[in-house]
């Protein structure tokens, strides 16, 4: 860890430029030379501290540059050279947690690695056009409903070798990468026959069910809903949810993430401020919401987001912070009877809220959870990518040997994604939390070993609230 020193190497100051700014609202955000002073400045103290060395390519790739090409002098980098550490980059904010020297800790030198590469795309967009590959990815509420209106076509020929290579070639998704099915029916389809959309904004909870389960895996969402019943939870949906912004964010599109964040808080923000928490299923969606709607819309909406984030909750982490209450569940009807093993996303460490669906995990009998916190390399599209796809094996090698050291058939993780990218490159696709607790309240019999005795009396499903 650096020590108290106030200029690095050269005499660079590791102290804020005056272009310091991770606020797009602010003229500086935009400025080139703002920008160039800030990354000079945070290379030179992630050179002098070289804490992040294994989170990803970005830093090894900055580290040899500067050691080899530049006599250890930042401001020697080429352009191209920056280019390359900034692509390297795939946003797991690993970097960010680990760090000593960042906002979250009040440290002087604000350091946020992560948030530079985004200032960074979002300017490079600015002069760029934008590609095929952009358009597809950007948002997925719109390739969602293209999948279903093609009745089934878009997922067979997802499978089809030819197509795939189409794909690699005009949109470069790598032809193998394991790509997400479309469901035929979305969940708000499914919520709207439950009747969770007719009451008014209140309760305890509103679901903002994310992109990937109201178009990929509504199980998932309808899964926590019955838990949530199950556990006398006030849980209500609304119509017309969309996409957090964050695909469209990776590329630095800061406009459709304003408008996606304008279009959400308009639906949520009664909720929020009849008292409800807005209860996001994906870790990379709640991250957004908690973390980075806040200093990214603006006008406005900025003090809505402030307090929508405020209310912003994970489904394990809502239902631990009941688990002392009267209406608290703890009677199941099967158990997987042994160990699970339990993948931490990266976006659910970046929220400092611990792993709570984990925890929840051990109130089944028998049940031991294995926590492997490795990134998994997926990482919201960065693993469907030409570039990305070997990259993203490479740097979740260690997460798909912890699970499989783990030695269990039962594996979870809140991240639908993550779970692909394990069934891919592991040979077994994780479960949702929400998914196993719900299983373990029905009684329902687990892959292999999973005990079906009841561990104790099941409970009546309380009825809706």
């Amino acid at each position: 860890m650096l020590g108290p020193q106030t200029m690095g190497k050269g005499n660079i100051s590791y102290h804020p430029t005056k272009g310091l700014t991770y606020d797009p609202s602010d003229s500086h955000y935009w400025d080139p030379d703002a920008l160039a002073g800030e990354i000079t400045r945070v290379f030179e103290v992630c050179h002098g501290c070289r804490m992040c060395f294994k989170y990803c390519d970005s830093f090894p790739i900055l580290f040899k540059a500067i050691d080899d090409e530049c006599d250890g002098d930042v401001r020697k980098l080429q352009p191209a050279k920056i280019e390359a550490v900034m692509d390297a980059c795939f946003q797991c904010k690993l970097c960010e947690v680990q760090c000593p020297y960042t906002p979250r800790d009040g440290h002087p030198f604000q350091l946020d690695f992560p948030k530079l590469v985004h200032r960074h795309a979002a300017i490079r967009k600015q002069t760029t056009r934008p590609t095929l590959q952009s358009f597809a990815l950007r948002d997925p509420d719109l390739a969602g409903a293209a999948a279903r209106a093609s009745f089934g076509v878009a997922n067979a020929m997802n499978k089809v070798a030819l197509h795939r290579w189409f794909m690699e070639k005009i949109l470069g998704i790598h032809r193998d990468k394991l790509l997400p099915e479309f469901a035929s029916q979305t969940f708000e389809h499914w919520a709207a026959g439950e009747k969770l959309m007719d009451r008014e904004p209140g309760g305890d909870v509103v679901l903002f069910q994310t992109c990937y389960v109201q178009h990929n895996e509504p199980q998932i969402g309808r899964d926590t809903v019955f838990v949530m019943q199950r556990n006398g939870v006030d849980l209500r949906c609304e119509k017309g949810l969309e996409c957090c912004g964050m695909p469209a964010w990776e590329r630095g599109d800061l406009e459709l993430v304003r408008s996606k964040a304008k279009h959400n808080l308009d639906r949520l923000m009664p909720f929020v401020d009849a008292g409800a928490k807005v209860m996001a299923i994906n870790p990379t969606c709640s991250m957004m919401l908690r973390r980075e709607w806040p200093e990214l819309v603006g006008g406005d909406d900025r003090e809505r987001a402030q307090r929508l984030a405020a209310a912003v909750v994970d489904p394990g982490e809502y239902l631990w912070s009941i688990r002392n209450e009267p209406r608290f569940d703890a009677t199941f009807a099967s158990s997987p009877g042994g160990p699970v093993a339990y993948h931490a996303p990266c976006h659910l460490r970046a929220q400092g809220v611990g792993f709570k669906s984990r925890d929840l995990l051990r109130k089944i009998p028998g049940v031991q959870p294995k926590t492997v916190m490795e990134c998994c390399g997926h990482d919201g599209t960065h693993a469907m990518l030409t570039e990305g796809f070997e990259y993203s094996q490479r740097v979740g090698a260690k997460a798909f040997e912890g699970m499989q050291e783990a030695e269990t058939e039962i594996w979870a993780t809140d991240c639908p994604l993550a779970a692909l990218q394990f069934e891919q490159h592991a040979g077994r696709k994780p479960m949702h939390p929400m998914t196993i607790l719900a299983k373990a309240y029905r009684g329902e019999a687990f892959p292999t070993g999973g005990s079906t005795a009841a561990a104790a009396p099941p409970a009546p499903k309380p009825e809706s609230p």
